[in-house]
């Protein structure tokens, strides 16, 4: 077990700072006109900020293999439940029969 890992604290810093700079892309996307894919972007963004969070923050990097597998079938329903949401968010706009 790597209970004794000690991560640097310029570890911690970088990815605040990415988590920083990647709050200002969501914030400048959301003012781009993508169309439907507006809420597509500002998902995958705050896919990628979690990812960082859990990765670092909540030392799942540096956590043993039933850590993992229990994070990684959190994220694959996760991936089930956004692809049925926006599923039904895009189909929306189809006319009624």
């Amino acid at each position: 077990m790597s209970a004794n890992h000690v991560v640097p604290l310029r570890v911690y810093f970088a990815v605040f700072i990415t988590l920083l700079v990647m709050t200002g892309v969501t914030t400048w996307v959301a003012y781009i006109d993508l169309g439907v894919f507006n809420p597509v972007m500002a998902l995958v963004i705050a896919t990628f900020k979690a990812v960082l969070v859990i990765l670092f923050f909540m030392h799942v990097k540096y956590s043993s293999k039933l850590t993992w597998l229990v994070v990684s079938a959190a994220f694959f329903f996760l991936g089930i439940m956004l692809t049925l949401t926006m599923s039904d968010y895009l189909s929306r706009a189809w006319p009624m029969q």
